[in-house]
């Protein structure tokens, strides 16, 4: 399984609630998706970022598919402009 975590701090962290919608719209696109949570930081909890997705994918060819689908190219789109900056970290479970 790939787990696969992106963490975004926004230019407006107003814009967290609207973000995390606009992510949620990629749950289920593809065959092989296991797990897709969009969350966003909790008032009173540390965070160094607005916005967390983690989700999982059976294998490489499930994330790529994800990757490279229409729906999420143009979320990905929408969503640049939106972020300061973008952390990612890809990595494989056993």
């Amino acid at each position: 399984m790939i787990k696969h975590i992106v963490m975004w701090k926004l230019k407006n962290p107003g814009d967290a609630a609207g973000f995390k919608a606009q992510l949620d719209s990629c749950k289920g696109l593809v065959p092989g998706m296991r797990e897709f949570e969009a969350a966003v930081r909790t008032e009173g909890l540390e965070a160094n970022v607005d916005v967390v997705l983690v989700s999982a994918f059976e294998d490489k060819a499930a994330l790529q598919a994800y990757l490279e689908h229409p729906v999420h190219v143009e979320v990905s789109a929408v969503l640049g402009g939106l972020r300061e900056s973008r952390t990612v970290l890809d990595y494989e479970t056993h």
